[in-house]
């Protein structure tokens, strides 16, 4: 079906996308995360969805490091092996989905174009603090649809180029924001992963230090929650981690990442636990 914009292209007011949709006519038909649906029944949703898991996030030395395993479940079926979960929101933030897959996704591109429309319309890119306050007003249009049991919850970092560092910010299914200062993790393993990155985390790691723990946490966490994938060897389906610096963000290499699980696979064979934390300086 076609759409008119043309008149509203030629509207002033707000730089937001979203509001743009919304004042142009028709919005909720395009942006479906802003709409309430009734499901007939009491607001009990009877669809079977995908949901993905577990995201992990740990500020470093030189920014911030976001990692998710790949497996989508549906009830006690994993519906799809190889998920992506963690995406490049602009130069500088990256976002990780947990929640009702498809749902997911779909905030997480309609977030990309907001912030782009927000440079384009402002000429300058919005702060750290408001991007993560323009995601959390999308995920309150979707606040309806969590209530049917449709729930998104994201996890968002960046590197901050005003204060020099990373940061991190969790959200609430109403859309609370929440600023994680050193480490969080989202979805059904994330008490696990939280357990193991506490355990594990240093606030001054190199990139590769903090990378290496967000796949010992990951590796944690699928441990002990079926609904958390571990790295698949035998189909060279691992971990998609980014990682954020003052360059931008870099989604580290397929080959970097299967060289690093299989030194942790190797070394898990003589500690399946894991590495040990350090206690007064002594591994």
């Amino acid at each position: 079906m076609s759409h008119d914009l043309t008149s509203a292209f030629g509207l002033v007011g707000s730089s937001s996308f979203a509001e743009f949709l919304n004042t142009s006519g028709n919005g909720p038909a395009r942006l479906e995360a802003g709409t309430s649906r009734s499901t007939g029944d009491g607001g009990k949703s009877g669809i079977e969805a995908p949901h993905g898991t577990t995201i992990v996030s740990l500020v470093c030395g030189d920014g911030v490091v976001m990692a998710g395993d790949r497996r989508a479940t549906m009830g006690n079926v994993i519906a799809q092996r190889d998920v992506q979960k963690v995406f490049e929101s602009d130069a500088y933030t990256v976002v990780g989905i947990a929640g009702t897959a498809g749902l997911a996704v779909e905030l997480v591109r309609l977030f990309q174009v907001e912030l782009e429309h927000y440079e384009k319309i402002e000429g300058t890119p919005l702060s750290l603090e408001g991007k993560a306050n323009r995601l959390s007003t999308l995920l309150r249009g979707n606040l309806g649809m969590a209530m049917q049991g449709l729930a998104v919850v994201p996890l968002f970092a960046g590197y901050d180029l005003t204060e020099r560092r990373g940061r991190i910010f969790s959200y609430d299914v109403t859309g609370g924001r929440y600023e994680e200062h050193d480490f969080y993790a989202v979805g059904s393993g994330s008490s696990f992963a939280r357990g193991s990155l506490k355990k594990l985390f240093q606030g001054d790691a190199t990139t590769d230090e903090a990378v290496r723990v967000a796949l010992e946490a990951l590796y944690d966490a699928a441990d002990d929650d079926s609904a958390t994938s571990g790295p698949d060897l035998a189909r060279r389906i691992f971990p998609v981690i980014s990682v954020v610096t003052d360059a931008g963000v870099e989604t580290v290499g397929e080959d970097r990442i299967a060289a690093e699980a299989e030194r942790m696979l190797a070394e898990r064979l003589t500690r399946p636990n894991g590495p040990r934390a350090s206690i007064g300086g002594n591994a």
